[in-house]
């Protein structure tokens, strides 16, 4: 599948908050709400299309693309590029991960990275391991463990 980077606009950030991930992954679903809307509209949201100008996922970058407990923690003390992603659920699976962060790693000129990932998601940590990120720290948000990677 061919990736092009777009700008994230109103249809677009609607279709993402439509999105239903399964059970564990529904932890990533997202409400409809004004707030959501405008938390993508920023601009530190990118949306991700295929060949066919369909919307496939969206990355985010800086400080949206961190969990705000983790700054109280200290996790995010260094300066890296943070970046957030979310592929369509539909889509998951599917032996696209690799591609997707592949492109988004490429757009964002590989410089070092960092992402936060909820422990649970072990299938998204092995993606992120084979791409070149690394175990950096770890904190919790209430029973939820989070961990830091980076890439370098």
């Amino acid at each position: 599948m061919h990736f092009s980077a777009r700008e994230m606009n109103q249809e677009r950030a609607n279709e993402i908050t439509s999105w239903k991930y399964d059970e564990p992954y529904d932890f990533y679903n997202m409400s409809k709400s004004k707030e959501t809307i405008n938390e993508l509209m920023n601009e530190a949201y990118t949306a991700v299309i295929n060949e066919k100008e369909e919307l496939v996922g969206f990355f985010c970058t800086g400080k949206s693309a961190q969990v705000p407990v983790g700054a109280l923690n200290g996790v995010y003390e260094e300066e890296l590029l943070d970046v957030g992603l979310g592929l369509k659920p539909e889509l998951t699976g599917q032996g696209l991960g690799r591609d997707f962060m592949v492109f988004i790693i490429d757009y964002l000129d590989h410089q070092p990275l960092r992402l936060t990932v909820a422990n649970f998601n072990q299938r998204a940590i092995r993606l992120y391991a084979k791409v070149g990120f690394s175990n950096d720290r770890e904190f919790y948000r209430s029973s939820v463990k989070f961990i830091t990677m980076v890439k370098r």
